[in-house]
């Protein structure tokens, strides 16, 4: 059974870059989201065992998503990608709960050792 996996960035581009950056074997089922309303209506609607979250998006940051997802005591893995790269910035979405960060542009090699990492991709 596919892996529900979200990404949720407001940049189409991004999406795509992101989308190609995964592991092509990887065995998932990918929903976008354009925001953070939409990331965690997905979420709620069981498509998100794994989210891929931008920061800086219109209508609620990732940072705002993380803070629901931690109030509401939601369990999905989050990998915070964005280019705002800054230490504090990181510091911030673990203590909000995301697993790991990746800095924009995303690429394979930056990706599939946080996958294999955490034991989502073999």
């Amino acid at each position: 059974m596919p892996l529900p996996i979200v990404i949720a960035d407001d940049s189409l581009l991004a999406r795509k870059v992101l989308t190609k950056a995964l592991p092509a074997d990887w065995d998932v089922e990918i929903a976008y989201a354009t925001n953070g309303r939409e990331a965690l209506a997905l979420y709620r609607a069981g498509k998100a065992s794994v989210m891929f979250l931008d920061l800086t998006m219109p209508d609620m940051t990732g940072y705002q998503v993380l803070e629901a997802l931690q109030h509401e005591d939601l369990n999905t893995f989050v990998i915070v990608v964005s280019a705002d790269i800054q230490p504090l910035a990181q510091e911030r979405v673990r203590a909000l709960g995301a697993a790991a960060f990746v800095a924009k542009p995303v690429t394979p090699e930056a990706l599939v050792p946080i996958l294999k990492e955490y034991g989502l991709y073999a």
